[in-house]
């Protein structure tokens, strides 16, 4: 068995092991397979002979095997090429410390649809498994595994090398990679499947990642917008789930838990970018978490400042989830049923038809609003939509609440 931080390590080494085989070698698709291989090895031999004494260079060496084994296989011309890449006298280049980031640029290549981009850089950058990458992006996992091998395909075909682009080509990949960043950090601050509530490898690898494309691009008002969302939302989580690891909702959460110098850091973030240039979505969500994170208590949010952000959102980057949030907020103004009227419109959209999130909100407005039966079956159908297992205690937990006495 892979011990947890075994696992953890794994998940870190593995984007700059593909990142030092794609500068090296080039054919992503190649080096991408041959650092799968040499991670299912690792998770085979590491637990019976012990995590080697230089791990990036054991996987380095496995996953080069790989390759050459690939290339023998294949032609006289990739056999030669295996043969100087084990030339003894040629040295093993230095880790870059910004491989990864440079190997998020390349999987957010132009040649890729933006889909493929989401789901490649997710795989490759990320680590998240395929099943997590669907469930990120709202389609289904078998779709997923399709998209990921064809913009495998793509990136090989296109010949492209790991550096970073130009300047005009990185400002059209850059909203790409905001995203995926984006959806790292929220796969790890709410994992959607699994025992933990949160996976701190991720959000700490989301941050980590934004704070180098901040430092790249410092006068990039959305990188600012980001790396201040992350900080200002990752501030709570200590305050996120009890003893047991039970989630607990962000009116429930003792706010002495909340981490202040992030807060603080956030903020700082947040007032240098706005109204410097054209205010970006990410922008806004950061200042909808800074009104959270400012409240002395549940009850002092300024809601009706986070119902007007939401509808410059909702003007900036309209979509199922700015709704659903919108909606939130439209009941802690307007009421309930407001709330549940702005869900209405979100019943026929696909792109929620794979999420327990809808059904969840549904249930907690409805909740509020005094239906206790409709709310009761509306977060078991969201817990039994859910592979979170905290998610899935606390939604059948407020079920089970509501249940009507006898």
């Amino acid at each position: 068995m892979v011990t947890e931080p075994t696992e953890d390590l794994l998940r870190d080494l593995a984007p700059h092991v593909l990142g030092a085989l794609v500068r090296r070698h080039g054919q992503f698709d190649a080096c991408e397979d041959a650092v799968q291989e040499a991670m299912l090895a690792a998770t085979l031999q590491w637990p019976v002979d012990g995590v080697p004494d230089r791990p990036r260079a054991w996987l380095t060496t496995v996953a080069t095997r790989s390759l050459v084994d690939h290339w023998r296989s294949d032609s006289a011309r990739r056999r030669r090429e295996a043969t100087a890449a084990l030339d003894p006298t040629r040295q093993p280049p230095a880790a870059d410390p910004d491989d990864t980031l440079v190997l998020l640029f390349l999987c957010c290549h132009p040649a890729l649809s933006q889909p493929s981009q989401l789901a490649l850089t997710l795989r490759a950058v990320g680590g998240l498994s395929t099943a997590q990458v669907a469930s990120a992006l709202l389609v289904p996992e078998a779709t997923m595994a399709r998209r990921i091998s064809r913009a495998k395909r793509r990136i090989r075909d296109t010949g492209a090398q790991l550096e970073l682009p130009t300047s005009a080509d990185r400002a059209s990949r850059l909203a790409v990679v905001l995203r995926v960043l984006y959806l790292i950090f929220n796969e790890g601050y709410t994992a959607t499947s699994g025992p933990d509530l949160i996976r701190v490898d991720l959000t700490a690898e989301a941050i980590r990642l934004t704070r180098l494309l901040y430092q790249l691009l410092p006068h990039e008002g959305e990188a600012a917008g980001l790396l201040a969302l992350m900080l200002l939302t990752d501030a709570r989580r200590a305050g996120r789930t009890d003893r047991d690891g039970s989630l607990v909702p962000l009116a429930d959460q003792q706010r002495d838990l909340w981490d202040r110098a992030a807060i603080a850091e956030g903020q700082t973030l947040l007032t240098r970018t706005l109204g410097v240039g054209p205010v970006g979505q990410y922008q806004v969500q950061a200042a909808v978490a800074a009104l959270h994170d400012e409240a002395p208590t549940a009850a002092d949010t300024d809601w009706p400042q986070v119902l007007a952000l939401y509808d410059v959102l909702g003007q900036i980057a309209p979509g199922p989830l700015a709704t659903l949030s919108r909606a939130v907020a439209v009941a802690m103004v307007h009421g309930p049923t407001a709330g549940l009227v702005e869900l209405g419109t979100l019943d026929t959209d696909d792109r929620l038809a794979h999420s327990h999130r809808l059904e969840a909100v549904r249930a907690h407005l409805l909740e509020q609003a005094g239906d206790p039966d409709a709310a009761r079956e509306s977060y078991l159908r969201a817990a039994q939509m859910t592979a979170s297992l905290p998610e899935q205690r606390y939604l059948t937990r407020r079920a089970a609440q509501l249940r009507p006495h006898p």
